[in-house]
């Protein structure tokens, strides 16, 4: 039985990296990026529209890399970007960085 306090992980993060500005913002805001972290494994897409939601959804199926995009307690725009290795679901690594830094 799940519990939906405490869901579990959809898909495994692989490598966690961080850009600089990333690393900044979580400091300047005073936040871990474990909670947006854990967030994104768990399908919380955060700020997203609904063509990006339904991509993450087919995502889960078929493989190919996500995107959450959250906004920190000072306002700041942060994006979770996981990376697909291949077709199998494996995930090479998520990377927290600004939009600006794409």
């Amino acid at each position: 039985m799940s519990d939906v306090r405490n869901p579990r992980p959809k898909f495994d993060l692989g490598q966690i990296v961080a850009t600089p500005g990333a690393l900044e913002a979580l400091r300047d805001s005073d936040q871990g990026p474990s909670e947006f972290l854990a967030r994104h494994a768990v399908g919380d897409w955060g700020d997203l529209d609904e063509e990006d939601r339904r991509l993450n959804d087919l995502a889960l199926a078929n493989g190919s890399r996500f995107l959450s995009a959250f906004v920190t307690s000072k306002g700041e725009r942060l994006w979770a970007i996981t990376e697909a290795v291949g077709d199998d679901g494996r995930r090479a690594s998520t990377c927290l960085l600004l939009p600006s830094e794409y």
